[in-house]
């Protein structure tokens, strides 16, 4: 005979195991939308629990807390009235509170709770040069030993040196940009920046199999907290298709070449010419998954291939950048390196090129060479402008390609990624192959 005793006892036999059971974080943490006085912190778990992050400026004093409302297993918690410029520890999940009567842990030990504790630096305040490092990747996502190699090539690179943000320029995560493929290709691959330094993207053709840019739904929209609403800076965009934020003296304008309006009266053009005349600082650099030009594994003089798209951003959006005084342009798609010379004024086909017309200084940007690109500090619109292909973090082309586009200073089928260095008025480019080898770098200055 089953007494009510008998089945009360059973019964938290039953539960006991989920009361033990343990909830592992099976994704991040991950920085997103950094503002000098803000952060947004993301992670996953594989059930679901409260979203709480312990924080403080000392690794063993993590004596402030921030948390999201309900239990969730996609763990979305904003950190605000932060310091400018200012690190700070942090670690997630419930456990991770330490209790209010803890004592204070040796150097070097971890505070309480069952996560690794954590650090990043905010953004400085807008306006002021900082020395800011941005590593930027195109088409990294191929999971394989050849995107393993440009990571640790860069990380060998940087050593102790902080990677201030990053870039992601689409066609993050091979072949369909799947959840199970940003897990693999991104999450698993850059776990150590990813929880260090926020990381931008723009959508790419393959992030777009899985993603729809008109009703930000999908993965990628899933994915990525993107500052739709001008909190990191520059106009409102409505969107996390294409925006904008600040970065010191920086302002970074990502678009959505692929699934986005591209007419020259349609929604993201509007903003565009909105928000690159309000910005007022030194620099400014655009980066879209399309290139403006390419004679890699695309090739930009041909409208049938990707659409048209890549047409539409040299002749409708390339003309409005540079009007705006836009300073450098970062791009994917085309799995090469490609470099183009300071330019201005080309929005044709490659047979339309003509050198004494369209480019502003015949020089390399080499100070080690025939001299580096200068400009006026004040912005000036069409002074000339560096578009760069890089979009071969993953893997370069297996076979051939032209490479023979005449806009272009150096190109180069090769894996890797690219390093940009901002320091007051000074810009320094450097392309950083699977190798380790310096292939290729160039220097703008603001005069």
């Amino acid at each position: 005979m089953i007494t009510p005793r008998r089945l009360l006892i059973a019964s938290f036999l039953l539960v006991l195991p989920l009361l033990d059971a343990a909830t592992t974080i099976v994704r991040g943490p991950y920085l997103q939308s950094a503002t000098p006085t803000s952060m947004v912190v993301r992670w996953r778990t594989d059930n679901t629990e409260g979203s709480v992050v312990s924080y403080g400026l000392e690794r063993n004093q993590l004596t402030s807390s921030a948390k999201a409302e309900g239990v969730t297993a996609e763990h979305i918690v904003p950190l605000t009235g932060l310091k400018p410029n200012t690190k700070y520890y942090y670690t997630i999940g419930p456990a991770a509170v330490p209790p209010a009567n803890a004592e204070k842990k040796s150097a070097g030990e971890d505070a309480a709770g069952k996560n690794p504790v954590n650090s990043f630096t905010t953004p400085p305040p807008v306006g002021p040069a900082k020395p800011t490092r941005i590593w930027v990747l195109g088409d990294p996502g191929t999971k394989n030993a050849v995107q393993t190699a440009v990571r640790d090539v860069y990380y060998k690179f940087t050593g102790n040196r902080a990677t201030d943000l990053w870039l992601l320029l689409g066609d993050n995560a091979y072949p369909d940009g799947t959840d199970a493929d940003y897990q693999k290709a991104i999450f698993e691959m850059y776990p150590k920046t990813l929880a260090t330094s926020p990381v931008w993207s723009t959508l790419g053709n393959h992030d777009g199999k899985s993603a729809n840019s008109l009703t930000q739904s999908g993965v990628y929209y899933d994915i990525f907290t993107l500052p739709s609403q001008a909190q990191a800076g520059g106009v409102m965009s409505g969107t996390e298709a294409y925006y904008s934020f600040d970065y010191a003296n920086i302002h970074f304008v990502c678009l959505d070449s692929h699934d986005s309006d591209r007419t020259d009266t349609g929604p993201m053009m509007q903003w565009l010419k909105a928000d690159l005349a309000a910005t007022q600082r030194d620099w400014i650099i655009a980066f879209f998954h399309h290139p403006t030009y390419t004679k890699g594994t695309h090739d930009s003089d041909k409208d049938s291939d990707s659409q048209g798209r890549m047409n539409d951003m040299r002749a409708i959006f390339l003309p409005v950048l540079e009007q705006g005084g836009v300073d450098l342009i970062l791009t994917g798609h085309s799995h090469v390196y490609e470099r183009s010379w300071l330019m201005d004024g080309h929005y044709g086909k490659s047979q339309t090129f003509d050198a004494k017309q369209h480019v502003k200084q015949s020089v390399s940007g080499r100070a080690d060479g025939d001299g580096v690109y200068r400009k006026p500090r004040a912005r000036t619109p069409h002074f000339g402008d560096i578009n760069v292909v890089t979009g071969s973090a993953g893997h370069a082309s297996a076979k051939p390609v032209p490479l023979n586009h005449p806009a272009f200073y150096l190109s180069l089928n090769e894996a890797g990624s690219s390093v940009v260095d901002v320091d007051g008025l000074k810009l320094d480019f450097i392309f950083l192959n699977d190798k380790g080898e310096k292939r290729d770098w160039f220097t703008i200055v603001k005069e």
